[in-house]
């Protein structure tokens, strides 16, 4: 028999019913009125007694055992489950390898730390909405809630004063990315200015809107400046994309002082405009955002791929001051803006305050991956850091960067050659990125760090000098 006296005088008016009882229900484990082992009523005899359809009970718990706090037994019933210390990624345990058997670390992978069934009861909730966020078209002032809700997750990161309509959102970082270019640019034949090395996203949103690309020298600190203002002169480009707080593909980092000084060659270069992409920091930022420095000439753009799940396309893009009508205008005449239930599942996920707490469990996680590998292969020519979930390996002499991408696939194991990062007229430095994959166990991904050691401490005969 179930006790009953936990749900006697629950209140399910005035709001979703699945939502109240779901609750309801967590109030009750967490105060103890429901213990751990404890039975609850069969779906139809709760929806029974409480005068609701057993869709809706179905769907609270089926809530609250995608967060860990009930489970399913086949044949015996739904028990409220054993506490956990921490959500850990155990729906990867089952499955390692790719389908045809190899470990892709070629872009990294998050590990399911909780961000699933954030996603799912996200999800439900929308469904469960009102009928017009299906059936309308998006509009600015419906997509207010899910904008400030951005601007709220962005306030760990310095980027001057920003409200809601300094905010767009966008389909991932990459749409983001081309959203700015076309905001940004009005010149006939526009020029931008990138890395040497650097993000591929750049230059292929460039290749779609015909804008030439010019490759900027960098050393450990970032870009040069001197090269910066010397190039902008030379091209007359408009605008400079750069990942400062972390360098896709090298994981290096700008500091404070370096950025100062790109943000005055910028100026002194005819106000040359700054596009910052912060889509791979998954720790606290390290210096002011370019946007702090510059309020009326930096670009910003992030998204939730690396921190959250990459599944839901969801990224976001920051104005400059008294130029978000631009931006807003390319979003609108692109694609009209995100699709509302999108938009909704985004503001419920980046309000959740469990979100916080799964991303730094994913950052734990990921962190864990990287001293695995820096382990297996610190003894080589390796940039990283905990808060990135890719390192960059310079190769021993003897190898080439696509020579060794080729052997690592031939033994199982997919990485990403310099080459993939380099301008077409560039020259590639002979390194290779390795990607973490947080969804396959550790102990898989060590094995495949030591196969990369032995490949680097055994090449070919005929790499051998």
């Amino acid at each position: 028999m179930t006790d009953t006296k936990w749900y006697a005088e629950i209140d399910l008016s005035g709001r979703s019913k699945y939502k109240a009882l779901a609750d309801h229900l967590e109030k009750s484990i967490e105060d103890g009125s429901l213990p751990v082992g404890h039975q609850l009523p069969p779906v139809r005899q709760l929806a029974w007694d409480l005068g609701v359809t057993p869709g809706t009970v179905a769907r609270a718990y089926g809530q609250l055992t995608d967060a860990g706090h009930l489970e399913a037994v086949v044949g015996r019933g739904t028990f409220v489950a054993p506490k956990r210390a921490s959500v850990a990624d155990d729906i990867w345990s089952r499955s390692s390898l790719q389908d045809d058997g190899t470990i892709n670390l070629f872009s990294p992978r998050l590990p399911d730390m909780g961000q699933v069934a954030a996603v799912r009861r996200a999800l439900r909730e929308v469904a469960d909405g009102p009928v017009k966020d299906l059936v309308e078209y998006p509009d600015r002032a419906g997509f207010r809630p899910a904008r400030e809700a951005v601007v709220s997750w962005l306030a760990d990161m310095p980027l001057g004063s920003i409200g809601e309509k300094d905010v767009v959102l966008c389909h991932g970082g990459q749409n983001a990315i081309s959203l700015v270019l076309q905001a940004a640019l009005r010149d006939p034949h526009p020029t931008i200015l990138v890395e040497d090395l650097s993000y591929a996203g750049f230059r292929r949103a460039a290749e779609m809107l015909r804008i030439e690309v010019v490759g900027v020298p960098c050393d450990s600190e970032g870009l040069i400046p001197e090269e910066v203002g010397r190039l902008a002169r030379r091209t007359g480009a408009r605008l400079l994309c750069t990942s400062a707080e972390v360098h896709n593909p090298t994981g290096l980092h700008t500091p404070r002082a370096r950025r100062e000084a790109i943000v005055t060659a910028c100026q002194r270069a005819d106000n040359v405009q700054i596009l910052e992409d912060d889509c791979y920091r998954i720790g606290p930022a390290r210096a002011p955002g370019y946007r702090a420095l510059w309020p009326e000439g930096a670009w910003y753009i992030s998204s939730i791929s690396k921190t959250i799940t990459p599944a839901l396309r969801i990224g976001f893009a920051v104005a400059p001051e008294g130029r978000y009508a631009e931006l807003r205008r390319a979003a609108e005449y692109g694609f009209f803006g995100l699709a509302r239930p999108l938009a909704e599942v985004a503001r419920i996920v980046l309000s959740d305050p469990e979100t916080r707490a799964i991303t730094e469990r994913v950052r734990s996680r990921v962190g864990a991956y990287v001293r695995a590998a820096v382990n297996m292969l610190g003894g080589f020519d390796l940039t990283w850091h905990e808060d990135v979930p890719f390192l960059w390996l310079s190769l021993p002499r003897g190898w080439r960067a696509a020579e060794f991408s080729l052997a690592a696939e031939r033994a199982g194991i997919r990485i990403r050659s310099a080459e993939e990062f380099t301008l077409r007229e560039g020259r590639a430095p002979h390194s290779v990125r390795i990607a973490v994959n947080g969804q396959i166990p550790l102990d898989r991904f060590e094995a495949a760090m030591a196969t990369l050691r032995d490949l680097l401490t055994n090449p070919p005969d005929h790499m051998a000098v």
